[in-house]
């Protein structure tokens, strides 16, 4: 598995606040990835979701006071601290957040804190007039400072009835964000560009030629190269995929949209992967009314799109230029053909038409071929699992080219 969350062991601090109720649904997250979660409750938090629940849900007794609790007495904020390998506190009040920053340990939560090296996340959760209290923010930024990550939250109806910044980000925003804590930043220092989807090249105003790419693949890379610490821009044709979380997204519909975007980009981007599926061709004119089905029979003239990868081949400096090839046939061929003609220093190259493998499926088997004559096979595998792998491919090639071996 790919997921990052995988057999990681998470302490789940709870506090509380009206938002309290998603942190289970947050836990139900963490242990359909294959973690293993175990939960604090303030005194608060217990007013308004009982610990039952978490416990049922965790497979683990609920710490939720200092003393009394015979499991791991006396020491247990130790022995926690010392197993986690990231630590959440959701919802983070007003009142854990000014204790964490000034070093106050109180209850079974604040203790366990101070002794936590792990990697902790704080998901702030309030009315907006505290939360925007200079104060509180004031307490955020020392928590930010000692290297504490705060999810700022989300702007909008509160349940107060007010409005403005305060809300609990989704829980899977939440999630993506731990899953980032625990990868290695082996990208950090890095601009990826990505390409993903589709594009539509326009008939008239109802109709268009397209393929059907999902953009998963795509956004995948993206988000696989963010938590590595890759600086990551995503330009995707159009998909029903929500953006990345920390990716700047550009939308486009059009091939000449595409390209444009990609060219914008590409100048700062020290790794690029062409995981988008670029229409060929387009109506060489573009009809300003529905073309009646006769007439569209009668006459389709069609024109060459721009070819962004040959662009980008044919001036492309010390950037790693990745490229896809979907094939019915002939696959090493075709692939080693398009990575010549294209100057790529990899191509990830598979056959479609299978359930499993290529557009819209969550799984994919390729094989990889390289500028220097190598390739491989890789196995079916997850999207996530693929993202890794060509990564690690990049890096393995960006430290060939610095030690400058063949």
């Amino acid at each position: 598995m790919s997921d990052p969350l995988k057999d990681k062991n998470i302490v789940l601090g709870v506090c509380g606040g009206i938002a309290a109720y998603k942190a289970v649904d947050l836990l139900r997250v963490f242990v359909r990835a294959g973690a293993h979660i175990r939960v604090i409750m303030t005194g608060a938090a217990q007013a308004f979701v009982g610990p039952t629940t978490f416990q049922a849900l965790s497979g683990h007794s609920v710490w939720t006071q200092m003393f009394g609790e015979q499991e791991d007495a006396p020491f247990r904020h130790i022995a926690w601290a010392e197993e986690a390998d990231a630590v959440v506190i959701v919802p983070a009040t007003a009142n854990i957040i000014g204790k964490m920053s000034h070093g106050i340990a109180d209850d079974p939560l604040t203790t366990f804190v101070l002794s936590v090296r792990a990697p902790i996340l704080v998901c702030p959760s309030m009315n907006v007039h505290m939360y925007e209290n200079r104060l509180v923010q004031d307490n955020i930024e020392k928590l930010e400072r000692t290297g504490i990550k705060v999810l700022r939250p989300e702007t909008g109806l509160l349940a107060c009835g007010d409005e403005g910044p305060g809300r609990l980000p989704d829980v899977e925003t939440i999630a993506e964000e731990v899953r980032s804590l625990l990868c290695p930043k082996d990208l950090a220092g890095e601009r990826v560009l990505v390409t993903a989807g589709p594009t539509q090249e326009p008939i008239d105003p109802v109709r268009f030629i397209s393929n059907p790419s999902s953009g998963k693949m795509g956004y995948v890379l993206a988000r696989v190269a963010r938590r590595r610490g890759a600086e990551v821009s995503l330009v995707s044709g159009p998909t029903v995929l929500a953006d990345p979380q920390g990716v700047i997204v550009i939308r486009v519909r059009t091939a000449e949209e595409m390209y444009n975007a990609v060219m914008e980009t590409a100048a700062k981007a020290t790794i690029i992967v062409m995981a988008a599926a670029v229409s060929d061709w387009r109506p060489a004119s573009l009809s300003e009314h529905k073309v009646k089905k006769e007439e569209m029979v009668q006459d389709l003239s069609l024109e060459q799109t721009v070819d962004i990868v040959r662009v980008l081949g044919e001036n492309k400096n010390r950037q790693i230029l990745v490229g896809f090839a979907a094939e019915t046939r002939d696959l090493e061929k075709n692939a080693c053909a398009k990575l010549s003609a294209k100057n790529l220093d990899l191509i990830a190259a598979n056959l479609v038409g299978h359930a499993d493998s290529g557009f819209g499926s969550d799984t994919n088997q390729v094989s990889l071929f390289y500028q220097d004559g190598r390739n491989e096979a890789l196995p079916l595998m997850d999207k996530g699992a693929l993202a890794e792998v060509l990564f690690n491919k990049v890096l393995g090639i960006k430290r060939r080219a610095d030690d400058g071996s063949d």
